[in-house]
């Protein structure tokens, strides 16, 4: 993209996240800024920081069974369990540990997990690590998949946030609408930036993103 990326911190010094300001369309609605996480997901220092990050904002009584990553965040998941582990968090599951686990999508786009998966969402205490959380859609939808599979969300974390609360369960992040106060995210049928015509940059998706 020919748009400049800039860098900015978390209040720690210690978590890098790029952003890059344009017009680009996601899968539920246009936004002007473009989140490039490729290093904080992929890069063992800034995925080890993100994770710690992360960690700090649970509360030692929280029960944690199972984390369940989507957007890519494998890396900071495993990190974030090791973390929480070494933390002394409480598991009730029988093997007294964290499972990291990631989601199929059927045909139809909808969440499923595998029969040798079900057994780490079953009555788990479950987390939802997400990279970004715009409007809340993919919140709900995992959540109801998680209870669909009997498990119990006790938390959603993300990278950035653009929302404090989703579907009754506060969102725990390192990033917020604060850190990008003029962060926007608008419905695809209504958008400024298509009105005033202003050129589309790219497609993006945890992936990453395709220019047009």
């Amino acid at each position: 993209m020919e748009n400049r990326a800039l860098k900015i911190f978390d209040q720690t010094g210690t978590v890098p996240l790029k952003v890059v300001h344009g017009h680009f369309v996601t899968n539920h609605s246009h936004v002007n800024y473009y989140l490039d996480m490729t290093t904080l997901k992929t890069r063992l220092s800034e995925a080890s920081a993100a994770a710690s990050r992360l960690a700090s904002r649970y509360l030692s009584n929280t029960i944690i069974d199972t984390i369940v990553c989507l957007d890519g965040t494998q890396v900071i998941g495993t990190l974030l369990a090791q973390e929480l582990t070494n933390e002394g968090y409480m598991s009730m599951n029988e093997h007294k540990t964290i499972y990291v686990v990631t989601p199929e999508y059927n045909s139809n786009s909808q969440m499923i997990f595998r029969d040798n998966i079900q057994p780490m969402i079953e009555n788990k205490h479950v987390i939802l690590l997400m990279a970004s959380v715009t409007t809340g859609i993919t919140v709900r939808k995992s959540m109801e998949c998680i209870s669909y599979y009997n498990g119990i969300t006790v938390g959603v974390s993300s990278i950035f946030s653009a929302m404090k609360e989703a579907h009754g369960q506060p969102i725990v992040s390192i990033f917020s609408s604060e850190d990008l106060p003029d962060y926007a995210s608008f419905p695809m049928h209504d958008c400024p930036m298509c009105k005033a015509h202003q050129r589309i940059d790219a497609l993006v998706n945890s992936f990453g993103y395709s220019k047009l």
